[in-house]
């Protein structure tokens, strides 16, 4: 006796999806549609995992990216055919270039509707170009195809979660799509673990000199690896805000982007031997530094999984698990602590003269809000059971120049990946959802109103605490230091690159329901955060800051105090 389709399908979604939970799947992200309806019933009908239902897919996407960040764990997003699929094409991109783990299921029409003209069909294989790890079509199931079903759903999660990217499933369902699932096809042996593959150990070869640095970014060891290392060869280590390593440590670095913008400094600092672990930082004064010292000769060396190296500096790439190397990293020679001394210095000078500087310059002083002001500040203060999910553009640079280290700081995340604004409060939304603390987003007012929607769906079980803390600049700061800005004629410049929003941040913030402050000093900042730190699901906090040509100015200012500073402190 034939099974009917519609069964058929509920099986083999059924199926794919408890392989999926076998393997550890906690979150399911769901756009409503119905030609996905046998994936989001299988879905639904799992007490395991949490659903969370968003209406708009580009955001969904970058939900669950943010899921993927804060736990860890690949999460499903599941549209509709058709231009619901396209959708999610920039999340796609971010989680490949991210190396975030994902799966993508997109429903489709079956074949037979295929290039005939009917309604929400469009072709779907290779949607998303070379960015999934690996992708998926199986067409309509058919009931002899049952022996391979749990096969596809391990090896999709396994791709994710073994390359770390987005995989895709496109997967074709015929009506009816409402069915009753069946006995499903028995399960193998149980996954002993979701972790990754483990990469090759590799021990260090070569000289390791007095007179070097370690660069860390995203993806780092954990401090007493990496700073045990540190130790032991006299370096300083150069931190990024995401690296997890920005801590009240002497040899731990947070201004390196100050540092190195002045040339006297930077030639006083030039090291002899980088070491480069974890992503990229943001810093255009950092990663031009490492580029200059490559051209000059100085051994760049790379230790991960993947090398990022767009200048092609890097002397030596080892594809390695950067942990056991480190921790098997010794000095070649003996070190007297004279460098990691002068880099304490620099360092310890540099951030007394940021605090200095911003407690009584013109425009910073007095406690006034000011975008670098307002990035350190979030980082000195937030817990370490919170993440300060932060956005593209200035944001993560301020980050990244102004966060001082501290003994037990917040959780950093952003999206690195392609570098862009697109979905950064429904990335912080998702990250909110899968992390058990509070988390606070800070973003700029383009990056809230361009993913506006993402408040258009909030709410329901599982959602989190999100805050997002707005600088409202009066538009695109960033374009502020391109030489587009001296170079155009400024009423060009601002129709292109300053657009000043139309629409208040705020007013968008009470549009969609949520608790609303409007601060204008760090003092107000804190009493709002201390208001609606942990409100469910969100809430907004507008925060009004000089605007983009004062901002300029003023990271100017603090640039050449801190080159000053040290100037006379470590270069006299």
């Amino acid at each position: 006796m034939s099974v009917p389709i519609e069964d058929l399908q509920a099986t083999f979604a059924a199926t794919v999806v408890d392989e999926w939970v076998r393997h550890g799947l906690a979150h399911a992200v769901v756009c409503p549609g119905s030609r996905s309806t046998p994936m989001a019933l299988a879905l639904a009908q799992r007490p395991e995992l949490r659903v969370h239902v968003r209406l708009d897919e580009r955001g969904a996407c970058f939900f669950a990216i943010g899921l993927a960040l804060a736990t860890g764990v690949p999460p499903v997003v599941v549209t509709t055919s058709g231009t619901a699929a396209a959708e999610l094409h920039a999340g796609v991109v971010e989680a490949s270039h991210a190396r975030v783990p994902l799966l993508v299921c997109t429903a489709d029409r079956p074949a037979r509707l295929q290039q005939v003209g009917a309604p929400q069909t469009i072709d779907q294989l290779g949607l998303f170009g070379s960015a999934p790890r690996r992708s998926y079509a199986p067409g309509v199931p058919r009931a002899g195809d049952r022996g391979w079903w749990r096969e596809l759903g391990a090896a999709a999660i396994r791709a994710a979660i073994d390359d770390a990217g987005p995989v895709h499933l496109n997967l074709a369902f015929d009506e009816p799509l409402t069915g009753v699932a069946g006995p499903l096809p028995p399960p193998g042996p149980r996954p002993t673990t979701l972790a990754r593959r483990r990469l090759p150990v590799a021990k260090p070869t070569g000289q390791w000199g007095a007179h070097g640095v370690v660069v860390a970014g995203a993806g780092s060891p954990g401090p007493e690896v990496v700073l045990g290392a540190a130790e032991r060869l006299g370096w300083p280590v150069l931190a990024s805000p995401t690296s997890g390593l920005r801590v009240d440590h002497r040899a731990v670095v947070g201004s390196a982007d100050l540092l190195l913008a002045d040339p006297v400094v930077r030639a006083a600092l030039a090291p002899e031997q980088v070491l480069v672990i974890g992503r990229p930082w943001a810093s255009r004064v950092l990663n031009e530094t490492v580029e200059s010292l490559g051209r000059a000769g100085v051994p760049v060396v790379a230790v991960g999984e993947v090398l990022d190296d767009p200048a092609r500096v890097v002397s030596s790439f080892v594809r390695a698990d950067p942990a056991p190397f480190l921790e098997a990293l010794e000095p070649s020679a003996g070190t007297d602590g004279s460098w990691s001394a002068r880099w304490a210095a620099a360092e310890a000078l540099a951030q007394r003269a940021i605090d200095e500087a911003l407690a009584h310059d013109p425009v910073a002083g007095g406690g006034r809000a000011t975008e670098p002001g307002v990035a350190r500040h979030l980082f000195g203060s937030l817990d370490a059971g919170a993440i300060l999910f932060v956005s593209s553009s200035m944001p993560v640079r301020d980050l990244e120049s102004f966060g001082a280290p501290r003994p037990r700081p917040p959780t950093v995340v952003a999206n690195r990946g392609v570098n862009g604004i697109d979905g950064v409060t429904s990335s912080a939304l998702g990250a909110a959802a899968g992390w058990e603390g509070p988390v606070v987003c800070l973003q700029g007012d383009l990056a809230f109103l361009h993913d506006a929607s993402a408040l258009a769906a909030l709410g329901g079980p599982g959602s989190g605490s999100c805050t997002l803390v707005v600088l409202d600049n009066g538009g695109g700061g960033i374009f502020s230091f391109l030489p587009q800005a001296q170079r155009l004629d400024p009423e060009r410049f601002e129709q292109l690159f300053g657009t000043p929003p139309a629409v208040s941040v705020a007013a968008v913030g009470r549009g969609f329901s949520l608790p609303v402050a409007e601060v204008a000093t760090l003092t107000e900042l804190d009493a709002a955060l201390g208001e609606l730190l942990g409100v469910r699901p969100c809430a907004v906090v507008r925060v009004a800051v000089p605007d983009r040509h004062a901002n300029r100015a003023l990271h100017d200012r603090l640039r050449q105090a801190v080159a000053a500073a040290v100037r006379a402190g470590v270069c006299g």
